[in-house]
């Protein structure tokens, strides 16, 4: 007899039989499309293409007639290339999307983090202001130098009218 495994929990549902777990991982596929894409488009990858197009082309020109492989029209370079660059636009196109998803997270980070560098800045404007005011109402040394030499010529000028009564 088989045995039923069920749940201990009452809030989850039952499994009915048996389930597969879904191999594609699509965050494995694209990391494997973005190294494609990058030994695609490298430098390397286009010299070596072109080397390997001139051997080709050369062995089966000037190579030995019983050992060349593909005779002039070149068919199955041009088959190999055109499966080549079946393959590599999907998985180009794949790793120009997963960039641009990319570059929309981080476009909404750096606006988010540029709104908050605006809120920081109005705030430190208001704070200067507000000390500006409060710097305003402050008394200044040459202000004080001002009253200061007033008071005593008012003093000086009290001191000689009592004098002279």
């Amino acid at each position: 007899m088989s045995k039923k495994i069920r749940s201990s929990r009452l809030d989850q549902p039952r499994s009915r039989g048996l389930q597969f777990k879904n191999p594609y991982d699509p965050e494995r596929f694209g990391l494997l499309s973005e190294r494609v894409a990058r030994r695609i488009g490298s430098w390397r990858f286009i010299a070596l293409m072109t080397i390997f197009i001139i051997a080709w082309i050369l062995w089966n020109t000037i190579g030995p007639e019983n050992y060349r492989v593909d005779p002039w029209p070149f068919l199955a370079l041009t088959l190999m290339l055109s499966l080549q660059a079946s393959y590599a636009a999907p998985l180009i196109l794949l790793a120009q999307n997963r960039q641009a998803d990319r570059d929309r997270v981080q476009i909404a980070q750096d606006r988010t983090q540029a709104a908050r560098l605006l809120a920081d800045s109005e705030f430190l404007a208001r704070e200067l202001a507000d000390l500006r005011i409060a710097l305003s109402d402050v008394a200044t040394r040459d202000y004080i130098k001002n009253e200061l030499r007033e008071l005593i010529e008012e003093i000086q000028f009290s001191n000689e009218k009592k004098e002279l009564e």
